[in-house]
């Protein structure tokens, strides 16, 4: 079909305002604990209420996809967005915090189902490689980005030194007082509501999914649950979330908490630099995975991203605060490359396996409570080391991985 360059260009929003809502969590993290009293495990059910809904609705949502169309699913996700972004925000409590969060996370969910189909027909098949990395490196961005802005809003809210600013004025309005960083959901609120408008205007293609696209039946999901090999790169991904959200979203706090850091500059932009790390970590992983088994590029990052996480956890002021950053750049090609062996080691129901692995994201959820009740009966250090775990995990797929087909590499010795 003719491609449309266009609904490329939309996908690549959405995938900016997806990571823009989904990834200033670990900023958020401890103001929020400070403004409603929480403890470690109550701070930890927060990314559960957001991540459990990758769980709950990411096969669920295939379904819908297949049946009502892209263009309907995508509006009815950002509209759940800013329903829950302006219910929080007239009503900034505890329990209105953990709706808004499931809420927003089932829409992000859905969009996660929906858009990527919709890329390759709308970017063309021959092109969905490149489509989807730049949709990747966007999504890299808007992580960097959004600890920005808050750390921006936070600091003129509350010192009120930007009185000729009229967004900050409006704001000000609106925002409760000691709890500036609510002004947060009033800027999802509106990127919300304008992607719903732009939405509204476009004209969607007829996406034709390709049949390891499809959902696929109970039958199928059957017979893939007993294939070992499923559920242990189901725990893969499971891992893999686990430990990223571990380190971007108790970062801030760690710093707070263990070296004194002023967690609305220093600590938010930290997680800023985090997610900016590991998309320039992409970047790099792109040129490797074409020198270098993926096996192989999995295992030494890994490697790295442990001694990185390491130094985050054990060594002093300075080292702790860059270390910090610096695992994101480790952490940024295990993701798209587990992905890969995964469906590359099973030969159909591609469309129900890749369910099951997307449902494996709830780990952002399980991981993070984990560590906020460990922390709760011994301290925040001690909780984190649940990331090792994960790590470990990663790194042992790196070695009993027998994928089918290895990704292409360039012989230089040949050329």
């Amino acid at each position: 079909m003719k491609r449309n360059y266009s609904i490329v260009a939309l996908i690549l929003i959405i995938f900016f305002v997806i990571s823009f809502l989904t990834n200033i969590l670990g900023a958020l993290n401890p103001s929020v604990s400070e403004s409603f009293g929480l403890s470690e495990t109550m701070a930890g059910f927060l990314p559960f209420s957001f991540f459990i809904a990758y769980g709950v609705m990411s096969i669920p949502a295939g379904i819908l996809v297949e049946r009502f169309g892209e263009k309907k699913l995508i509006l009815f996700a950002f509209i759940l967005a800013l329903l829950g972004s302006l219910l929080f925000s007239h009503f900034p409590t505890l329990s209105v915090f953990i709706f808004t969060l499931f809420t927003i996370g089932t829409g992000m969910a859905v969009l996660q189902v929906a858009i990527n189909p919709l890329l390759r027909v709308a970017g063309g098949e021959e092109n969905y490689a490149f489509t989807s990395v730049l949709a990747q490196l966007i999504f890299g961005a808007a992580s960097f980005v959004s600890p920005q802005v808050y750390s921006w809003l936070v600091t003129n809210l509350d010192k009120n030194s930007d009185t000729n600013n009229w967004f900050i004025t409006l704001l000000s309005e609106v925002v409760p007082i000691n709890m500036s960083w609510v002004s947060m959901y009033w800027v999802f609120a509106i990127l919300s509501l304008l992607m719903i408008l732009l939405i509204l205007g476009i004209s969607f293609p007829k996406v034709e999914l390709n049949e390891d696209e499809k959902v696929g039946s109970k039958d199928s999901f059957i017979d893939l649950f007993k294939n070992k090999l499923v559920i242990l790169y189901f725990f893969g991904i499971f891992a893999y979330v686990g430990a990223e959200q571990g380190i971007s979203y108790w970062m801030s706090k760690f710093l707070q908490v263990n070296h004194g850091y002023d967690y609305e500059t220093i600590g938010a932009n930290a997680v800023g630099n985090f997610w900016g790390l590991m998309t320039l970590g992409g970047i790099l992983g792109l040129v490797l995975l074409k020198l270098l088994d993926s096996k192989l590029v999995l295992r030494s990052f890994t490697i790295l991203a442990i001694i990185s996480f390491g130094f985050a956890l054990f060594g002093d002021r300075d080292i702790s605060l860059y270390a910090f950053q610096a695992s994101g750049f480790f952490l940024s090609v295990m993701y798209p490359i587990i992905i890969s062996l995964a469906l590359n080691s099973v030969s159909k129901h591609h469309g129900s396996f890749a369910g099951i692995l997307m449902s494996g994201i709830m780990g952002g959820a399980v991981v993070q409570l984990l560590i906020g009740m460990l922390s709760d009966v011994t301290s925040l250090k001690t909780g984190m080391l649940l990331v090792f775990v994960a790590l470990v995990y990663i790194l042992s797929l790196s070695f009993w991985a027998k994928p089918m087909i290895k990704n292409k590499i360039i012989n230089l010795k040949k050329k």
